[in-house]
């Protein structure tokens, strides 16, 4: 079996969310059953020496879109650790000459445009090499495309007549969404794919519809978020085109890559531990809490919250009770970036209040610190697919306080019942949370209780391994 896995970002080549560490863990696991090969563009962020990244010979391609002839370079390397091929577009106008994965005001048409040249590269450049894909695993709207293309411009194509289109939606907001010429500029049938039954969506080009109704498996990254999207609270105003489409949806949950986050070996923590050594978490707490400017405190519990800082992480109901946190018997670090709005209020809340603080930014090394430093992690999201983060928290001993949504009610086991494995609240108010966080304080005082939950948490499997058998049953099913 050929997979073909498209993305915006790889990790550890790319990263500006979950969709990147997917895409360079979950292939790990499908190496010994398929050849498989991963498609993304070689953003200038990326660096080639690091990576051995080395140019193709002979790739130099040229595509015309609309009137507008782009050339196209190939590059590749192999995803560490492994014998896979990762391959990386190569185009000077839409992506060598940025350094973010997803560069901040880009002109709407023009992140189409981007999109849509690496999607129609990415089939060619396949013919190219002669890589025949049994599967192609598009993710999210940015390779929403290639089920289209797939269905429409090469529907006569004999060497696509028998591959199969699995699409994973890792986040519903984000459809990519534009105006009819657009599919002008993609050269791509007008007349087959631009209906109610393929990408028209309220009279505008919905990228993310035409690759649910094209495709022949759509996959949603946790059991829960596949059925909360079939309504109107979570559907993103697609519910009604999910609910046709129910016998294709399947959810299958994300797991993280437990030879990077592992708290015994890691080099970002200032001691290493595991289960027989929790004691040495609280070293790096000290640190933590020392980079920070706060003052260690056995008695006196350190909650985090590591997130991009956008509406869907329930960060306004901080705002709703930020007064509140002041008083607590807690510290408060956060780390991110994002809206500025949130940054402003976390720098705000930094420089004002006695326990929180603000690193506004990413850092990965600190990032692991905090995990591994913090006794609880905060993820209050209005809506969470699957969330990595939790699952990283609880491979550190921290225990989640999260709204049980999405991921989060599939991942976490909710203090009291047996083998808790954090702290659940159900509406999405501030008060709410405040009661959740409230009740972490209080079982922060029980060692025993706090103990028992932390083994339980580290013990917790959501590595890939489980996954990935899923992943390739569905694959073999479509075979």
């Amino acid at each position: 079996m050929k997979i073909l896995f498209a993305s915006a970002e790889v990790a550890p080549f790319s990263k500006a969310g979950g969709l990147s560490d997917v895409i360079g863990s979950l292939p790990k696991y499908l190496e010994k059953d398929a050849e498989i090969a991963i498609f993304t563009p070689l953003h200038g962020c990326i660096d080639t020496k690091k990576f051995n990244i080395k140019e193709l010979e002979n790739s130099e391609m040229w595509i015309t879109f609309g009137s507008s002839p782009q050339k196209f370079k190939l590059f590749m390397t192999k995803l560490p650790g492994t014998n896979i091929n990762v391959f990386f577009v190569q185009n000077d106008w839409y992506f060598s000459c940025f350094q973010e994965v997803y560069p901040k005001w880009l002109d709407t048409r023009y992140e189409h445009e981007r999109y849509v040249a690496f999607s129609l590269a990415t089939l060619e450049y396949a013919k190219q090499l002669n890589f025949r894909a049994d599967i192609i695993h598009s993710n999210d709207w940015h390779t929403a495309m290639i089920p289209l293309y797939i269905k429409a411009n090469y529907k006569f194509d004999e060497f696509w007549a028998n591959t199969k289109n699995v699409f994973e939606i890792h986040n519903l907001a984000y459809q990519g969404i534009w105006f009819e010429d657009i599919l002008d500029f993609a050269n791509m049938r007008k007349d087959i794919v631009y209906n109610e039954w393929g990408c028209e969506h309220y009279g505008r080009v919905n990228w993310m519809k035409g690759a649910i109704n094209y495709s022949d498996k759509i996959v949603v990254v946790s059991p829960k978020y596949a059925d909360e999207i079939l309504g109107s609270e979570f559907g993103e105003g697609m519910d009604y085109t999910l609910r046709g489409q129910t016998g294709k949806i399947e959810g299958i949950l994300n797991g993280i890559d437990y030879e990077v986050f592992n708290p015994k070996t890691d080099k970002s923590l200032v001691k290493n531990f595991d289960i027989k050594s929790i004691k040495n978490k609280e070293e790096n707490k000290k640190a933590v809490l020392k980079e920070f400017g706060l003052e260690y405190n056995p008695e006196r519990p350190l909650i985090a919250l590591i997130s991009r800082l956008v509406d869907q992480k329930g960060l306004d109901l901080i705002r709703q009770v930020e007064n509140d946190l002041k008083n607590l018997n807690a510290d408060f670090i956060f780390l991110g970036s994002g809206d500025k709005s949130y940054e402003n209020l976390f720098i705000w809340l930094s420089n004002n209040t006695p326990n929180i603080r603000t690193y506004v930014g990413y850092r990965g090394d600190l990032a692991n610190l905090i995990y591994a430093g913090s006794d609880f992690f905060l993820m209050p999201s209005k809506f969470e697919p699957c969330g990595l983060s939790q699952l990283i928290a609880m491979r550190y001993g921290s225990l989640p306080i999260v709204r049980a949504t999405g991921g989060l009610d599939n991942t976490v086991v909710g203090y009291p019942l047996d083998d808790s494995t954090g702290f659940k609240f159900w509406s999405y108010d501030g008060c709410a949370m405040k009661d959740a966080i409230c009740c972490a304080l209080e079982v922060y005082k029980d060692k025993y209780t706090l103990g028992a939950m932390r083994e339980s948490a580290m013990k917790a499997d959501f590595s890939w391994k489980e996954s990935a058998k899923k992943y390739l049953q569905m694959y073999k099913s479509l075979s």
